[in-house]
């Protein structure tokens, strides 16, 4: 009995967490991307209610001398406000969340400064207190993994410095400010460590993820290219042995007719493998469908496409069925190539028609890059089988010329042979 595939990957995903491997990753990946968003929420619900508290300690203007008050609030309170914003609508949260570490570890800086001469006990917090661990976790928003760490332990060392020249070394302020600073530094090393894990659980199940889809569709590839072989080689040991047999044994006339019957029936089933196209019927039809097939063709690879007619006769032409449908899809297998491989650059289809006796010409021609027609494997079906052979089948002819200046696909058939 096999596992879960969805829990082996999310067992794979925890085994193989990086240890600072977060930091470096785009978010271009499906998991990662909601994970950051539901940080930045979070982080937006937490300095709401800290950096309340902190706002309302803070409009005690007694705390700091009555020129730093304004400046102080400003500096603090405006990039945390931004920042908050930005977590909320899910942009610029890391230039903001970088801006208010800044902006608040420049304030504490200042704060002896600001507070020279105020008096001060060891049961009031001054209010940039409350917005240590604001500062932390918008350092996990905004900053690589190494000034995340260092930033959640330089923050609440330097707050307890700044209380000590504070309050000039009082035995009263050591142990309350070393009991502070050391709740800061516990909380910020969880909240660093948190967002560490949620983002590199993230990372590592988008890329389980992508291994099983890339696994999964090297195996898909795998699997329809034997089932295509299967295919072939069942064609080439019922259809086309059974025609060599009958052209073996063929003596009288009707025999060889018969014979030749079931080669081009052979031929055109093998071309038409990789469409399951039918071969269509032997009564007379307009050249006109030609051109409004591989018109339809192309529109449903969604790409406009007019093809050129050119009529050398006012006179109706028309062709067997079989004969138009080898011209139409051959034409269309042409025209693909050119979209896929040329990006359809300087893409034009022509259609010349004569008769009677019926005659008719389609020409392919791009602008791409062009190829070796002969470095083209042998079981690449889509010029061996899909253009030459289907055309060969109802006795026309194919030629294809390709070089650094384009490529021209030239389909003929004609009723005299």
């Amino acid at each position: 009995m096999t596992a879960d595939p969805d829990r082996a990957t999310l067992d794979a995903a925890w085994g193989t967490i990086p240890q600072s491997h977060q930091t470096g990753t785009e978010l271009g990946s499906f998991t990662r991307i909601r994970v950051e968003r539901i940080i930045g929420l979070a982080i937006a619900v937490g300095c709401v209610a800290l950096g309340g508290q902190g706002f309302v300690a803070a409009l005690d203007a007694t705390a700091v001398l009555p020129g730093w008050y304004p400046a102080l609030l400003l500096v603090v309170f405006i990039p945390l406000v931004l920042m908050i914003i930005a977590c909320v609508l899910g942009r610029g949260r890391r230039v903001l969340g970088a801006l208010f570490v800044l902006a608040f570890t420049v304030s504490v800086l200042l704060w002896p400064i600001a507070a020279a001469g105020l008096s001060t006990t060891p049961d009031a917090e001054p209010w940039p207190f409350y917005l240590l661990n604001v500062a932390t976790v918008a350092a996990v928003l905004s900053i690589p993994l190494s000034w995340q760490i260092a930033s959640a332990i330089v923050i609440p060392v330097l707050w307890g410095v700044v209380r000590f020249i504070q309050c000039g070394l009082d035995p009263a302020f050591v142990m309350p400010v070393l009991l502070d600073v050391a709740f800061a530094l516990i909380l910020g090393g969880i909240l660093v460590t948190l967002g560490w894990m949620f983002r590199s659980v993230a990372t590592n199940v988008d890329t389980a993820r992508a291994q099983a889809v890339s696994s999964y569709a090297a195996a898909a590839a795998a699997a329809a290219g034997e089932q295509e072989r299967v295919a072939v080689g069942a064609l080439m040991h019922d259809s086309v042995l059974a025609a060599l047999i009958a052209v073996e044994r063929a003596e009288s006339e009707r025999a060889r007719t018969l014979a030749v019957g079931m080669s081009r029936e052979a031929l055109t089933r093998l071309a038409n493998t990789d469409s399951d196209a039918e071969m269509g019927s032997e009564a007379p039809v307009d050249v006109e469908s030609v051109a409004r097939a591989i018109e339809a063709s192309a529109a449903e690879q969604g790409y406009a496409l007019r093809v050129q007619r050119v009529r050398a006769s006012t006179t109706g032409v028309a062709i067997p069925g079989v004969v138009a449908r080898a011209l139409a899809l051959a034409a269309a297998q042409a025209v693909a190539n050119a979209i896929a491989h040329a990006d359809a650059a300087g893409l034009e289809v022509s259609m010349v028609s004569s008769g009677p006796p019926a005659d008719i010409g389609v020409r392919v021609r791009d602008s791409g890059p062009g190829f070796d027609i002969h470095a083209v494997p042998d079981d690449r079906l889509g010029i061996s089988a899909s253009i030459m052979t289907r055309v060969a089948a109802v006795g026309g002819r194919a030629h294809i010329d390709s070089d650094a200046r384009g490529t021209v696909v030239t389909l003929e058939w004609g009723e005299a042979g």
